[in-house]
């Protein structure tokens, strides 16, 4: 796992995409590398970088993971690519074991709806 200047592991996120309109033709146009090689450098712009990057049938053309300093930067990455009109990308973020291990430790407060 890479990590940031503090030393900390950088969190993980899996992401699926799309290809619409001219992003399809785009990607034909390019070629699949051209595509894995723009995201690595636009991930490098907010100091992340690209774990896996795949092609795939079905919804999603485009799944892989990716590293990024924390949440805003991730966003702000699916925000700009998301606002081309030519990608529609979904981010989801990873959780370690060890992150479910603390979240299982802790103990919130809620009422279901009804209740």
């Amino acid at each position: 796992m890479e990590r940031t200047q503090e030393g900390k592991t950088m969190p993980k996120y899996l992401f699926e995409a799309t290809y619409v309109g001219k992003g399809i033709q785009g990607l034909m146009q390019e070629g699949g590398t051209k595509r894995r090689d723009a995201l690595t450098e636009a991930l490098k712009s907010v100091g992340g970088s690209l774990e896996s990057f795949y092609y795939a049938f079905g919804y999603y053309d485009v799944l892989g993971v990716f590293e990024a300093p924390d949440d805003a930067s991730a966003a702000a990455l699916s925000l700009l690519i998301n606002s081309t009109g030519s990608v529609n990308v979904r981010l989801k973020p990873l959780l370690t074991v060890e992150d479910l291990d603390e979240a299982a430790k802790k103990t919130p407060s809620y009422r279901a709806p009804g209740q």
